[in-house]
């Protein structure tokens, strides 16, 4: 009789863990509607490097190793660390290769004009930069 009951609960332990197993597989895992909006559900491979582009603000073309943009970057006068600049464009857009237009109010704009951005300098990771508008709609 007593391993009769032993035996019995043995399987309702079985049963109840393949019941969790089978919940959480449905609800979690690759065939549940809120997979691919969960943290662990990207999958990586370590090998494997994701490159980081930049692209000009001023044409919008994706600079190749190497090319920088012209910049001015103006001292802070504050103890924040953010930092006014004037981004005058990439080697294309200033030989007139490419349009260049301003990418808050979409204006065209010439070799002579500039951005006007603020630049965030932050201690362990590359420093952001905000555009705020060309010197035509910001005015300086």
């Amino acid at each position: 009789m007593i391993m009769g009951d032993i035996l019995q609960v043995f399987v309702f332990i079985i049963c109840g863990i393949v019941l969790l197993w089978l919940g959480y597989y449905l609800f979690f895992g690759p065939l549940s509607p809120i997979y691919p909006h969960l943290p662990w559900s990207k999958k990586r491979r370590p090998d494997i490097v994701p490159k980081i582009s930049q692209y000009c603000p001023v044409c919008s073309y994706q600079l190749k190793k190497g090319e920088q943009l012209k910049t001015v970057v103006f001292p802070s006068r504050s103890m924040y660390k953010d930092r006014i600049m004037h981004i005058h464009g990439c080697p294309y857009c200033l030989e007139n290769r490419v349009p260049r237009k301003c990418p808050v109010c979409k204006r065209n704009i010439s070799n002579s004009d500039f951005l006007l951005a603020r630049m965030f300098e932050r201690s362990m990771q590359k420093n952001h930069v905000h555009v705020l508008g060309c010197n035509k709609c910001r005015k300086v």
